[in-house]
């Protein structure tokens, strides 16, 4: 059966980021991720996960200035310093938190930049960040993200997305799946995930439109949950959403998919 883990930033946020752990473990997760842990010591971070007996599974590397609106600096040729040391951080928080992968966000094209430019800029990046993460038995991923949420992101397709994975050539390199971004870029979620099963590492879930909870919208999330369970999806389902109604109100999708997953077994 997928594991879900509840996305912290997204997830609880009626509460401070570190009393958000405690909300997840009494919902019933058993798992959480989350965007970034740097604005806490690993140490706090860290105890609150052991405190709860919660596994963390995914964060990000540093993405730039996030309330400036930089969302991930990985393309940019003038921030590569920045970008290998944001690549040392995140691997000392996730050796100290137990996270066994990392997601780098591209970041957005810059006006009048050259867009080959920025590709060799994202694939040396990649091959040094794949290179640093594998020395610390990490997996390194890279997410496409819709350019209606966040115009002019620079990766925004599956098939892009995989072309820079062969580029780059490490054998750490994963794709990260998010179903939300990729219904409002390409549809085609069932096979597309069936086709690339093998290079998918994670896999997170919100519904389109409004990106709320799983069933408030178009997708097909019990058809799409179950499908997982029968291709032998083996990774964790982050639930990247934005609660309707709160988060502890809106979680009935949770169980329900539990109740259809289990005969399934």
């Amino acid at each position: 059966m997928p594991r879900f883990a509840a996305n912290l930033t997204m997830l609880f946020t009626e509460h401070p980021f570190l009393d958000r752990f405690e909300r997840a473990a009494r919902a019933g997760f058993g798992a959480v991720e989350f965007l970034f842990p740097y604005a806490h010591t690993p140490a706090e971070v860290a105890a609150r996960l052991k405190g709860n007996r919660l596994q963390c599974v995914l964060h990000n590397l540093p993405a730039g200035d996030w309330d400036a609106g930089e969302r991930g600096i990985a393309c940019l040729p003038d921030r590569v310093d920045e970008f290998r040391a944001g690549v040392a951080r995140a691997i000392e928080y996730a050796t100290a938190l137990g996270v066994p992968q990392l997601n780098c966000l591209a970041g957005k094209v810059p006006l009048g930049a050259d867009d080959q430019t920025l590709r060799q800029t994202f694939v040396a990046n990649l091959r040094y960040a794949a290179a640093e993460l594998k020395k610390a038995d990490l997996k390194l991923l890279i997410e496409p993200i819709n350019t209606y949420d966040i115009p002019g992101f620079f990766l925004n397709r599956t098939a892009q997305a995989l072309a820079i994975i062969d580029e780059v050539g490490a054998d750490n390199l994963f794709l990260q799946y998010d179903v939300y971004h990729a219904q409002r870029t390409e549809g085609e979620l069932a096979a597309t995930i069936s086709k690339h099963l093998a290079r998918i590492a994670h896999i997170q879930v919100a519904d389109n439109p409004g990106r709320n909870e799983p069933g408030t919208g178009e997708i097909n999330y019990a058809f799409l949950f179950g499908h997982l369970e029968r291709i032998g999806y083996r990774g964790f389902v982050g639930c990247e959403y934005k609660p309707a109604n709160g988060t502890e109100a809106g979680l009935g999708w949770l169980e329900q998919a539990r109740r259809q997953l289990r005969p399934l077994r």
